[in-house]
Formats: C-alpha cells, sequence, structure tokens
C-alpha cells in the first residue's frame, strides 16, 4: 500500500466567498473548492456548508491523502485566542469561537490568522517575498486587510490584532464603516468602496458610462475594472480616486516601517496597472524625501482561489 501525502485543509474565509483547499508541504495544491461564506446569515448555517464542501472536496482523494491540521484565514481573526473578534463584514456575532469550533468538528488542530496574515506568511513561504525580510502585504477584497513582516517576522502586536491597515482614518467624517468607525481605508480602497466611489461619481458628473446600466447588487470589482480596461470615464476615474488614497496611506505606513515593498492581492488588485500606476504615484508624492524612489509596489500574481496558500503556510511554518 502507497504512503499517504500528507496535505493540510487551508480555509481563506471572506467576506463574500470562502475558498478551501488541500496543500503539500511545497505548495502544491492537490484539490480547492470555493463557496458563498454567508457572511450575512448565520455562523451554524456556514459549520453545516463548510463541512458538506470539505466531505465534497476530499470525496475522490481520501485513500490517497492524510490531513495533518488545518490552517485558517478570516478576517479579524486573533492568533492568540482563536477566534474572529467584531469583524465588520460579518453578521455572526462580536466574537466567533472558529478555531475551537472547526477543530472539534473535523477532530483536528488548528492555526490561524487574520486573512491578511495569513497572505503575508504565503507571500514569504511560497510567493514574490520569498527573498524579503521587510514587507506589507494588503488585501483588496470586499474589505482591506493587511499583513506586515519585520526582520522576516509577521507582526502580531500585543493583542493578536496588528496590521489592521483598512481601518486607518481617510477622513475622519467620511464614509461610514461597518466597523462603527468614519472615513476608513477600506470604505474606498477595497471592492465595496470602489463600487461606492463609482456611484458616487455617476450622480455627480454626466460623462455617458456603460456602469450607468448596472445596479450596485450586480456591480463588481471585475466589471470595474474590465470598463476602466476599455476606457469608460467613470471607472478610470475610480481607479484613480482610489490609488490616490491608497497610495497616500501607504506613504504613511512607510514612514512607521519602512519597508522593501508593498504587495497587493485580492479582486481589486486584479485591474493591473489601472489601480497600480496612481497608487505608486500616489506613493511617491507622500513620501518622505529619505524614503523616495526606495520602496516597490508589486500586484501578487496568485489567483484568488490560491489565497488557501497563506493559510497552509501557516501549519506548515509551525510544523517545522
Amino acid at each position: 500500500m502507497s504512503k499517504k501525502i500528507e496535505v493540510v485543509l487551508a480555509m481563506d474565509i471572506g467576506g463574500t466567498y470562502t475558498k478551501i483547499g488541500l496543500v503539500e508541504k511545497d505548495g502544491t495544491i492537490r484539490g480547492k473548492r470555493v463557496f458563498s461564506t454567508g457572511s450575512k446569515h448565520s455562523f451554524q448555517g456556514f459549520v453545516l456548508n463548510l463541512e458538506e464542501e470539505v466531505a465534497l472536496l476530499c470525496a475522490t482523494m481520501k485513500d490517497k491523502i492524510k490531513i495533518v491540521a488545518i490552517g485558517i484565514g478570516a478576517p479579524n481573526a486573533n492568533c492568540f485566542t482563536g477566534q474572529m473578534e467584531h469583524p465588520p463584514n460579518f453578521k455572526w456575532g462580536d466574537v466567533i469561537p472558529i478555531s475551537e469550533t472547526i477543530s472539534s468538528l473535523f477532530k483536528l488542530p488548528v492555526v490561524i490568522a487574520n486573512d491578511a496574515n495569513a497572505a503575508a506568511v504565503g507571500e514569504h513561504v511560497y510567493g514574490m517575498a520569498k527573498n524579503m525580510k521587510h514587507f506589507v502585504v494588503l488585501t483588496l477584497g470586499t474589505g482591506l486587510g493587511s499583513g506586515i513582516v519585520v526582520d522576516g517576522k509577521l507582526v502580531t502586536g500585543a493583542n493578536g490584532m496588528a496590521g489592521e491597515l483598512g481601518h486607518v482614518s481617510v477622513d475622519p467624517k467620511g464614509r461610514s464603516c461597518n466597523c462603527g468607525l468614519k472615513g476608513c481605508l477600506e470604505t474606498y480602497a477595497s471592492v465595496t468602496g470602489i463600487k461606492r466611489t463609482v456611484f458616487e461619481l455617476l450622480s455627480e458628473l454626466n460623462e455617458e458610462s456603460s456602469l450607468r446600466r448596472i445596479s450596485y447588487e450586480s456591480l463588481t470589482g471585475e466589471i470595474i475594472s474590465e470598463q476602466a480596461l476599455k476606457g469608460d470615464v467613470i471607472a478610470l476615474k475610480a481607479f484613480e480616486i482610489t490609488g490616490e488614497l491608497l497610495g497616500s496611506k501607504l506613504a504613511d505606513t512607510v514612514a512607521h516601517l519602512d519597508p522593501e515593498a508593498f504587495i497587493l492581492t485580492g479582486g481589486l488588485s486584479k485591474a493591473g496597472d489601472i489601480l497600480l500606476g496612481p497608487v505608486v504615484r500616489n506613493l511617491e508624492k507622500n513620501l518622505f524625501a529619505a524614503y523616495k524612489g526606495k520602496v516597490k509596489v508589486y500586484l501578487s500574481p496568485t489567483e484568488s482561489s490560491d489565497a488557501i496558500l497563506g493559510p497552509a503556510a501557516l501549519v506548515w511554518q509551525e510544523r517545522r
């Protein structure tokens, strides 16, 4: 009988979708699935869906693999307590015992981190940050998460919640955020944020735009990106505004951390140079002179569905 392949059951829990997969130590993905998170419904409903999806994932290879542990990346996940604490884009409650619940469900040890922290570890182990010691990963999805690595080590902070760049203030009197504050960066520089920007521009400007024929609920980051690539004036303006705000806040982050690079991941990053251009211009514009020309901004080539590599890396790194 051939030896079973050891894998991690990796989970990336997002505000819209959850990705799960089976990942070997070298980063080989043996299988993956994507399903709706149901963040506006109950946590119990999510757990039932997760159990079903994992069963479907493992069904075709249960005799070939051995799951050694579970790695989880989730918004506002505290690596010390194993809980999601006050996640702003979820209706699951204020404190969700996600690590304990999933460990009990599958009878396996769990390693958990904030989703963006997991993404940072994934980039460090498998991605474009392999040779970096000082960098910041930003996940631009439903919200905006960030993971900070300094001197080759993930920064977790005193309470396990370091790296919430999505909730630094762009404008104290600005847009209301689901976290309860106003003017948070993620209300502007995320898929949700750019949708809000598009609809503000549609109401303020008279320019013809194909985006006028799409409802808010139907609009996606992909659609905005596609229209920007086609030269849609409103879409291009929305990316310019997004890049201006994001670039200026990255400049503030440089003053704190002096990183080698920022790595942008998530749905909004798939816009490519349409996003990268204004981000880099406004980063350089707002940098203290000593940092100018020294900090790079990259778009991660990792596919959205491969976000499971971060949670997998959490486990494999701990098992060294």
